[in-house]
């Protein structure tokens, strides 16, 4: 039986080295959530830190997981679906929260299936629920520089930190993306999208 429970994963790399990167933008997202609605997180085979909360919105009760794979981004799937698998999560009830190239800084889409748009953590998501049909918030981080290094630029622009202006409104920005995921699973996908994606 379907379990009536939600589960937010917020995508990045474990580790010292990659925290407040741009490739962290998840975990920075779930941070937030766990602030907000007193999540603990412990391990979880050793594949995420996972917490178990409620949230209460609108003179309603939703009980949520909240995820932070350990498993390096590129292997994101294997965690999603060891939870969802474990606790049977429907893909229809999970959240990802991950950086986003194609979005300028401070902009948010929220979509559900589609292509991964080059995200490794997002295909391998895919791959490992069998399905793309999961709500996506995804956070802008703007892009590197195009050219002959395109490919070392981008890995280095995503495992890069903010610079001074954006460090000031991350806090903000990561408050948004908290409330995208919310906003998700009390008011739906199209409501969300209607408040979020046109900012």
């Amino acid at each position: 039986m379907a379990s009536d429970f939600w589960l937010i994963a917020g995508l990045g790399n474990p580790g010292k080295k990659y925290e407040g990167t741009r490739h962290n933008m998840g975990f920075m997202v779930a941070d937030v959530l766990a602030e907000r609605w007193s999540v603990a997180f412990s391990d979880h085979k050793g594949l995420a830190l996972l917490g178990k909360g409620a949230m209460n919105l609108q003179g309603r009760n939703v009980k949520f997981f909240l995820a932070k794979p350990l498993t390096y981004m590129n292997d994101s799937g294997n965690a999603v679906a060891s939870i969802c698998s474990y606790y049977q999560i429907e893909p229809d009830h999970v959240v990802v929260v991950h950086d986003d190239m194609d979005l300028e800084f401070g902009r948010i889409k929220v979509k559900a299936g589609g292509s991964a748009g080059g995200h490794n953590g997002i295909k391998s998501i895919d791959r490992s629920l069998g399905t793309p049909k999961y709500a996506r918030v995804r956070m802008g981080v703007g892009h590197a520089k195009r050219g002959p290094n395109a490919h070392d630029n981008t890995v280095n622009w995503v495992l890069g930190g903010f610079g001074p202006d954006q460090r000031k409104q991350l806090p903000d920005f990561l408050a948004d993306g908290a409330d995208a995921a919310e906003t998700i699973i009390f008011d739906g996908l199209a409501a969300t999208q209607e408040k979020f994606n046109g900012r």
